[in-house]
């Protein structure tokens, strides 16, 4: 669960990194884009790299779920037989919908791939022009889809803020007053990605970027 969570989170930083640089300008931004699909060259043919890493990140991608299933079936197997009666206990709300957000996520990275990366679900779907490719996509009249995406993003945060939650407390935070600050970097955490994911449908919806 740790490493595969790690390699999706390093993932999403260079992604969101990326993604920003549609700020800089169309030519800017389409030639960062064909940057990704040369790397590798002459070493490995074109765009290879990109399939390489999107079947590391599927099989990540698997092996979370997979690790969350196994996790979910050992906590019930250690406890068969229900508590008689036991106190309610007060969750975060990420932690109480983390499976349910688990399945948004996976269900909007399918359409984000079938939208952004084959083309197939984008209004202009042209590999040769990934910022006209954006801009079409989160356009105003396609308001929909920004609200897709931004329930999307929501989702993702609430996962990481309770998944770096975890990954802090594991990683030492158990001190007094450790739990507060880890709550904190992981809400933070959690903040700064969604930001910066979401900058981008709402810069073109409302016409910064055109």
């Amino acid at each position: 669960m740790a490493v595969t969570g790690i390699l999706l989170v390093l993932f999403l930083i260079a992604h969101m990194l990326g993604n920003l640089k549609i700020f800089t300008g169309e030519t800017a931004f389409d030639h960062y884009a064909h940057w990704l699909r040369g790397l590798g060259t002459p070493l490995l043919p074109e765009t290879w790299f990109l399939w390489i890493q999107r079947t590391v990140l599927l099989a990540a991608v698997l092996g979370h779920i997979v690790a969350a299933t196994v996790l979910a079936v050992r906590a019930r197997a250690a406890r068969p037989v229900r508590y008689a009666h036991r106190k309610a206990v007060r969750g975060s709300y990420a932690a109480r919908t983390m499976r349910w957000g688990g399945v948004i996520i996976l269900l909007f990275v399918i359409y984000h791939i079938l939208d952004l990366t084959t083309g197939h679900l984008n209004p202009q779907g042209d590999s040769a022009n990934p910022y006209g490719n954006v801009v079409a996509d989160f356009a105003p009249e396609r308001w929909y889809v920004t609200l897709f995406y931004t329930l999307a993003i929501v989702a993702l945060g609430f996962h990481l803020r309770h998944g770096a939650f975890s990954a802090f407390r594991s990683l030492g935070q158990q001190t007094p007053g450790g739990e507060r600050r880890a709550r904190a970097a992981a809400l933070v955490f959690a903040v700064v990605l969604c930001v910066g994911y979401l900058v981008v449908p709402f810069a073109v919806l409302t016409g910064l970027v055109a």
